[in-house]
């Protein structure tokens, strides 16, 4: 990455990593590598920086959000999607040690709900107020 960080800056930190990513994916000469992942096989760059880097930023949402005490509002039709992709792969998901056990949840609950659940947190936590 490029650019200078100073401690306790994350906006500018956030800056520098969302553009040294975007550069990685604007670049001609790195658009056809590959990532070779024993777990999911080889995957070309920018499919890898969708499946890993961006899903894990929007998972993160729902922890940074929650840490706040402000809803996450994260895109239904997105947790859905993510949902079904994760359901698939469960155990390898979990023996990786990525995700805990998940959390009961009412099958009726909001995606958001269901996705939070699946990957190992608790829902309800903290609804209002930080924690």
């Amino acid at each position: 990455m490029s650019g200078s960080i100073r401690r306790g800056d994350p906006v500018g930190a956030w800056a520098v990593q969302a553009a040294a990513v975007q550069a990685l994916l604007d670049d001609p000469a790195t658009a056809q590598r590959v990532l070779s992942n024993p777990h999911v096989g080889d995957l070309p760059l920018p499919d890898a920086v969708d499946r890993f880097y961006t899903t894990d930023v929007f998972l993160q949402t729902w922890d940074l959000a929650r840490a706040a005490g402000v809803d996450p509002g994260l895109d239904p039709a997105h947790c859905e999607e993510l949902l079904a992709g994760m359901s698939s792969i469960e155990d390898m998901l979990r023996a990786s040690g990525q995700y805990g056990p998940a959390m009961p949840v009412a099958a009726d609950a909001p995606a958001q709900d269901r996705l939070a659940a699946f990957i190992g947190r608790d829902p309800s936590w903290p609804r209002s107020g930080a924690a």
